[in-house]
């Protein structure tokens, strides 16, 4: 088990990754309207585009190697209190529910493919990054 220094800093991570992906995905619904949840889509692909770039930019051959403590505040605590795969679950079971086929897989497909992009454009940023000239 980690230390409890280290489950502090998760948990404290958390709260604000949580409260910040409340307070995004919340303005982007109300700015663009229902039934699609493109505020999660959108704090989905925020986060993997993030984790994508702090895990690799962070690690001890990164530019910005951290402790590891706030290596896992930022990553399990921010970026998972953050990212909202379980809620994007949830939304698309509504969504089938109501039998709207063409939004469930546009949301599948989605989700899927801007996220794995926006975790890959991180990792790339983050490798020319740390193999620019030091």
């Amino acid at each position: 088990m980690e230390s409890a220094r280290t489950l502090i800093w998760v948990i404290l991570g958390s709260g604000l990754g949580g409260g910040l992906r409340f307070l995004l995905s919340t303005w982007v619904d109300k700015q663009v309207g229902q039934p699609f949840p493109w505020g999660t889509l959108g704090v989905n692909v925020i986060g993997s585009f993030a984790i994508g770039l702090l895990f690799f930019m962070t690690d001890v051959e990164g530019k910005w190697a951290l402790h590891p403590d706030l290596r896992q505040f930022f990553l399990v605590g921010v970026l998972g209190g953050f990212t909202t795969f379980s809620t994007f679950s949830l939304q698309t079971l509504h969504v089938m529910r109501s039998g709207d086929w063409h939004l469930v897989f546009m949301n599948i497909f989605l989700s899927l493919l801007l996220c794995l992009g926006a975790c890959w454009a991180g990792y790339l940023l983050a490798h020319l990054a740390n193999h620019s000239a030091k």
